[in-house]
């Protein structure tokens, strides 16, 4: 449920038509449509790496096994397409960076320095921007985390995923639970109070016993965040097919929600407070460059398969953009050598796309949507006109799952491992209400897909 939930809302994620964010932290400021002159001029940054060793039994993501060694044309490219989209974007600071993959520790530390140095170049940076690296808790990684932090890095998310070596093996990680421990001991030393861990639950044969040892294991070493995955079976993986001939199990349904309580439990009672769905973080250290997503601010991609969303008045728009880059390096790689950039897809995004972003995402967090929030992105129709009457919101919200009042819309405590259940209704009613006139009018001005080949 809880992958589930982040990884469809990320593929849709379409922040913003009228609003852009004016801080890194801060509310989002609005501004017309067709004025120019006010729109903001910041985003952040995702850059992709699609390189890893090997491929693990539960992933489909967007990674591959180099036949060679491309690094010096991928850092060339990398630092090409970010100029390219930072000009089209015109955005004059980058409010953080986050460098994800595949397996972004296997790049050179240089590769990262030469992508920072040319947003630089282009953009704003701030030395206190939040600058993310994932890393594989391998030896290796380990090795090169100061280096890392020479070039600009100052936040890691390491991939620990268990503690248990047999699952490790099962999963097809390249670690162990030691190998694991130090690097977490290590960045910790480089970035105290900056480093995330990601942890898996659902595994195969895992109970909820085993699951909460070793949690708390875990919260005795770790530093200041912590991201939950539910494992997800995703279909073409290894993992996948291996379940599917009964070769192995995984838990029920009712096991992983009480894991995820336990979880949730756990962490509370060792500081940490949750606020999103699958994060938590204790004395703020929070993930500002998520929050960004979750909050519908812009965002550029670059890398293979990597997505943004953004204005592109580099080209005379005024509504903003989901634009996908080509998935495979070697395709990418030509694409931005023979015009500047690998951008594959093309979609300006409509008024109702806008909204649907700002609640699925929204309500990811445990803050929910504030009034204030929503007003800005809804001009017309605020959240007690849109979901107060309906009858299947009423329902979730006399069970206590949701709550509407005048902070705004958000889950309840019980009603956010249930977000999954109870969107679909919150997105009927919001495109019930929202007037058919108006999305008419706005699918006319900007839901237009095209291919990118001129620029």
């Amino acid at each position: 449920m809880i992958r589930h939930t982040f990884r469809t809302a990320t593929c849709v994620l379409s922040p913003g038509v009228r609003c852009f964010s004016d801080s890194s932290v801060g509310e989002v400021t609005s501004c017309g449509r067709t004025d120019l002159t006010h729109l903001t001029r910041q985003a952040s940054l995702y850059v992709h790496w699609p390189y890893c060793l090997r491929r693990c039994s539960y992933c489909n993501f967007n990674k591959y096994i180099p036949r060679e060694n491309k690094d010096n044309i991928m850092t060339e490219c990398l630092q090409r397409e970010t100029e390219t989209l930072l000009r089209l974007s015109q955005v004059s600071r980058i409010t953080s960076v986050f460098f994800g993959g595949g397996t972004p520790s296997l790049a050179h530390p240089s590769t990262i320095a030469a992508v920072l140095d040319t947003v630089s170049k282009q953009a704003r940076l701030s030395d206190k921007a939040e600058v993310t690296l994932e890393v594989n808790p391998t030896p290796v990684g380990m090795s090169k985390l100061e280096d890392f932090c020479h070039a600009g890095v100052n936040r890691f998310s390491i991939g620990v995923q268990s503690l248990q070596d047999e699952d490790l093996k099962i999963l097809g990680r390249d670690h162990s639970s030691h190998h694991a421990l130090q690097t977490i001991e290590e960045a910790r030393r480089m970035c105290p109070g900056r480093v995330s861990v990601d942890v898996m639950f659902g595994r195969p044969k895992q109970t909820v016993e085993s699951w909460e040892n070793e949690l708390s294991e875990l919260l005795n070493v770790c530093d200041d965040h912590v991201s939950l995955y539910q494992l997800t079976l995703e279909r073409g993986t290894q993992l996948f097919r291996q379940v599917q001939r009964g070769d192995t199990s995984v838990p029920a349904d009712d096991v992983t929600a009480e894991m995820y309580q336990c979880a949730r439990e756990t962490l509370h009672q060792h500081g940490f407070l949750q606020y999103e769905v699958s994060n938590f973080a204790r004395h703020n250290a929070v993930s500002h460059h998520n929050m960004s997503y979750w909050k519908g601010r812009q965002y550029v991609g670059v890398g293979p398969g990597a997505h943004g969303r953004f204005v592109v008045p580099g080209e005379g728009g005024v509504a903003r953009e989901a634009r996908t880059q080509t998935l495979e390096p070697d395709v990418w790689m030509r694409e931005v050598q023979q015009r500047g950039h690998g951008t594959r897809r093309r979609i300006q995004l409509s008024h109702l796309e806008l909204l649907e972003e700002v609640l699925v995402m929204g309500m990811r967090m445990t803050e929910g949507i504030h009034h204030e929030h929503w007003e800005l992105f809804s001009h017309e129709l605020g959240l007690y006109e849109i979901f107060g009457s309906s009858v299947e919101v009423q329902e979730c919200l006399q069970s206590g799952k949701l709550v509407l009042d005048e902070r705004g819309l958000r889950c309840s405590w019980d009603g956010l491992a249930l977000l999954d259940s109870m969107l679909p209704a919150l997105l009927v009613e919001l495109e019930r209400r929202i007037s058919p006139g108006l999305r008419r009018e706005n699918h006319a001005d900007g839901a237009t897909e095209k291919t990118s080949n001129s620029r």
